[in-house]
C-alpha cells in the first residue's frame, strides 16, 4: 500500500461584509432623517383629518425651487463622474455649480416662506401652516448641512485630493445630497397632494 500523506489544508476565514464606517455613519443618519419625516408626516395626516386645517396654495417658488434641486442633482451626479475619470476642470466647475445651486434652493425657500407670510399663513396660527413651516425649515436645516458637507468636498476637490484612486469623500457627499433631493421630492409631493 502505498503511504498516505495527511495534508492538512488551513481554512481560509470566511469574508465579512466590510463597509466604510463613514458611509456606514452616513447611511444611519440617514435612516434617522427618513424616521424623521415619516413620523412628521404621520402627524400631519392624524392633525388634518380632525378638522380646522387652513387650505392655501403652495406658492409658486417652491415649484421653481424644486426644480432648482432637481439640477443640483445633475451637476453633483456630473461632478461624481467628474471625479472617476480625474476629469479635474469639469470635477471643480460641477461641485462648485452644486453648491451654487443649494444656495439659491436655500434663498428661494426663504422667499417661499415671505410669500406665505404675505398670503397670511403664519408659522403660529393654524396647524396646516406650522406644518408646512416646519416640513420646509428642518429640510432646510439638512441643505445646510449638505452644503457643509459640499464645502468640505470643494476644499478636497481643489486640493486634488478627490480622484479616481480617492473617491470616498465624493461619494458620501454625493449619496447625501441626492438623498436630499430625493426627500424634498417627496415632501413636494405630499404637501401638493395632502394641504
Amino acid at each position: 500500500m502505498e503511504d498516505v500523506q495527511h495534508i492538512k489544508v488551513a481554512k481560509q476565514p470566511a469574508q465579512t461584509l466590510a463597509m466604510d464606517p463613514m458611509k456606514f455613519i452616513l447611511w444611519l443618519f440617514l435612516v434617522s432623517i427618513i424616521m424623521l419625516f415619516a413620523s412628521q408626516t404621520s402627524a400631519y395626516l392624524v392633525r388634518r383629518a380632525e378638522g380646522n386645517w387652513l387650505e392655501f396654495e403652495m406658492p409658486r417658488i417652491f415649484w421653481y425651487s424644486t426644480a432648482v434641486l432637481l439640477v443640483s442633482s445633475i451637476s453633483m451626479q456630473w461632478a461624481y463622474f467628474a471625479a472617476k475619470k480625474d476629469q479635474f476642470k469639469q470635477l471643480k466647475i460641477a461641485i462648485s455649480i452644486t453648491f451654487a445651486l443649494g444656495l439659491a434652493f436655500l434663498w428661494m425657500q426663504f422667499e417661499g416662506w415671505r410669500n406665505l407670510v404675505d398670503m397670511n399663513v403664519y408659522f403660529v396660527g393654524n396647524p396646516s401652516g406650522s406644518f408646512f413651516y416646519v416640513f420646509t425649515g428642518l429640510h432646510g436645516f439638512h441643505i445646510i448641512s449638505g452644503l457643509i458637507v459640499l464645502l468640505f468636498a470643494l476644499r478636497a476637490v481643489f486640493r486634488l485630493k478627490v480622484h479616481a484612486k480617492s473617491l470616498r469623500q465624493i461619494q458620501i457627499c454625493s449619496t447625501y445630497w441626492h438623498f436630499l433631493d430625493l426627500l424634498w421630492l417627496y415632501l413636494f409631493v405630499f404637501l401638493l397632494t395632502f394641504n
